[in-house]
């Protein structure tokens, strides 16, 4: 029987909720498709990752992943606010939509929308989860060994392995 180890495609459906307020957060059972993942290419959060180890097919869990193991400790640092002009027109800005930056030295920087208005977006380098203990209720669905491709890549090709992508 195959377990999740490192090299290894885990398939599984997951339903994410707010450990504090039980808010569900997102789940792949209302979109009827589970979500595969390479274990050991960092593609999940780690404390999720870190609770698969072992884990077989059929096996049913609830992973409690403190915000050092998900998305970081929340410092309290306030949003910049950058002119609504800076962006394209069309852009559909929402509230915890993920960006890249590049700052003025040329490094490209990870910045979520935490707010907008009329005249500003709120920027953020910290994750809409930070500082949020996060509870997984997953269910392993299928466990496959990853083919050389997803091994180059660092990420699954789809259920199956044989979905193409632009890479």
């Amino acid at each position: 029987m195959s377990t999740v180890s490192d090299g290894k495609v885990v398939i599984f459906h997951y339903t994410l909720t707010n450990q504090a307020t039980g808010e569900t957060l997102d789940t792949s059972r209302e979109r009827g498709e589970p979500m595969p993942y390479l274990h050991g290419a960092q593609n999940i959060v780690p404390g999720l990752e870190e609770q698969m180890v072992g884990k077989a097919i059929g096996d049913s869990f609830i992973a409690v992943v403190p915000p050092e193991k998900a998305y970081g400790i929340d410092h309290g640092v306030e949003p910049e606010a950058v002119p609504r002009t800076e962006f394209p027109a069309d852009a559909p800005l929402q509230p915890g939509m993920p960006l890249r930056a590049q700052t003025p030295d040329g490094q490209v920087v990870q910045l979520w929308i935490a707010n907008l208005d009329d005249e500003n977006v709120y920027v953020s380098q910290m994750h809409p989860l930070a500082g949020v203990t996060l509870s997984f209720d997953v269910e392993i669905v299928n466990i496959r060994d990853a083919n050389d491709n997803e091994k180059t890549h660092g990420h699954p090709h789809g259920i199956d392995g044989t979905s193409g992508h632009g890479h």
